[in-house]
């Protein structure tokens, strides 16, 4: 009987798919090696391939997020320094 219901992990798909794009061996010697269906071997593949551009893609929006960031961190600085004077303006001191 099959085993369903079993969760495998983000890194072992992506080793199967490894394996399976490396060559040398089918999806059913690598299926048996690993011990999971030659479809779900050939499924894993196929989602790879689609969605590997989009895995790249992503390292821009990294690098807009640290840019975001580094801005905020900036406009807080600024903020900081005008509270500072405020209170200095007003005769509280810090």
């Amino acid at each position: 009987m099959a085993k369903s219901g079993r969760r495998i992990s983000p890194r072992l798909k992506f080793q199967v798919v490894l394996q399976l794009l490396s060559g040398g061996k089918t999806p059913a010697q690598i299926g048996k090696a690993y011990g999971v269906h030659p479809n779900s071997v050939g499924l894993w593949k196929k989602r790879f391939l689609e969605q590997g551009p989009e895995i790249f893609q992503n390292e821009s929006s990294g690098s807009e997020a640290e840019r975001k960031l580094a801005e905020m961190e900036r406009l807080l600085g600024k903020k900081e320094v005008e509270i500072a004077l405020l209170k200095n303006f007003l005769g509280r001191g810090a």
